[in-house]
């Protein structure tokens, strides 16, 4: 018996998508394989590491978590739409200064949970800017660069 598609109708970086998906495809495998949008990472595939970290309709979700056909109507942020027309946005680029991005597989997801904070919280405190990237995994830096990226990004804002 075929698999019965639902439709799906979202808007991903300001820009408006219509599909046919499966009930059962997670909003992650939506991006990254019927979008080609691979910025989003996965990393465990439980919710536990923030890798796959996207805004959907101004909450900081992990996208393994979500059914694609859960956000039909709604607007959803990548890490695509974070840098635009070619220009880095502040915290990718403070990411980058402060090297708090070393093999870079949870930059995403931490870029996305540190941009949630700032749209939220424009002046964060270090502890404030830590309790934000509480859901993200690093293995690589430590926390303590992403921290300074973050509130150094605070201030060019």
């Amino acid at each position: 018996m075929a698999e019965m598609k639902k439709r799906l109708r979202v808007t991903i970086n300001g820009e408006r998508y219509e599909k046919e998906v499966s009930p059962a495809t997670s909003l992650l495998d939506f991006l990254r394989t019927d979008l080609n949008l691979t910025g989003t990472k996965e990393g465990c595939g439980e919710g536990e590491c923030g890798a796959c970290s996207v805004i959907l309709d101004g909450r900081l979700v992990d996208s393994c978590l979500i059914l694609a056909v859960e956000a039909d109507g709604q607007e959803i942020q990548t890490i695509e739409g974070v840098g635009r027309h070619g220009r880095l946005h502040p915290l990718q680029k403070a990411f980058a200064e402060k090297g708090a991005a070393q093999c870079g597989y949870c930059t995403p997801g931490m870029i996305m949970a540190a941009k949630y904070l700032l749209d939220h919280n424009p002046s964060p405190t270090p502890e404030q800017a830590l309790e934000a990237i509480a859901g993200n995994l690093c293995r690589c830096t430590g926390y303590g660069s992403i921290v300074d990226a973050i509130l150094s990004a605070a201030k060019e804002r």
